[in-house]
């Protein structure tokens, strides 16, 4: 299995030391050129991978870590998303609702993202909280999940898991996806919300 982060600002550095912590291999990438990012991708760890936008995309797990308003472009590096999870780490905080049509922002990723399988995930965190070691007090961290795929939730669950977070699936994009959304000037109610699970 591979995994990409596109999105390298904070968000995406603090799900690349995810990664590195455990010492599983991520490609990261920007629009920008990868040696542009290539030193801060070193100082996180050896298993973080700076490449172009159009190799990351290959990855079979893609974390989308940028501005919700550019997930269209990071869309069109790939004619078709058959057989690749898209995480949707973004948040569309100030996007009129309208503009969604009424409809959870996640919806709107999955629908740029044609053929994939898209699960909401990692974007209830402030990157500071998520970029921390998530064993905390002798419990783990938690991580909403919403997908209308219940194979790719379970997939992207299980890499929670090995990323030593818990994670815990809320259902389908327009019911669970909107508890961990943004749009317009609110916030979902599982936003911030740094929930720590005792097995």
């Amino acid at each position: 299995m591979s995994y990409a982060i596109i999105g390298f600002g904070n968000i995406g550095q603090a799900l690349a030391k995810a990664f590195a912590r455990k010492g599983i291999e991520v490609s990261v990438a920007t629009t920008r050129d990868p040696e542009s990012f290539a030193s801060a991708a070193a100082a996180i760890g050896p298993t973080i991978i700076p490449k172009k936008l159009a190799e990351a995309v290959k990855a079979d797990i893609v974390f989308l870590a940028v501005r919700f308003e550019s997930h269209e472009d990071v869309a069109k590096a790939l004619p078709s998303w058959k057989n690749k999870t898209v995480v949707d780490v973004t948040n569309a905080y100030g996007v009129p609702p309208e503009q969604l049509q009424g409809q959870p922002s996640s919806r709107a990723v999955a629908q740029a993202f044609t053929g994939g399988k898209l699960v909401k995930g990692f974007n209830h965190l402030g990157a500071a909280v998520l970029a921390q070691e998530p064993t905390v007090h002798g419990g783990r961290r938690v991580v909403f999940l919403a997908s209308d795929d219940d194979g790719a939730a379970a997939q992207i669950g299980a890499l929670a898991e090995n990323l030593g977070f818990s994670p815990i699936k809320l259902g389908g994009l327009s019911e669970g996806g909107l508890l961990v959304q943004a749009r317009g000037n609110s916030w979902g109610q599982l936003i911030f919300k740094d929930l720590v699970k005792f097995d």
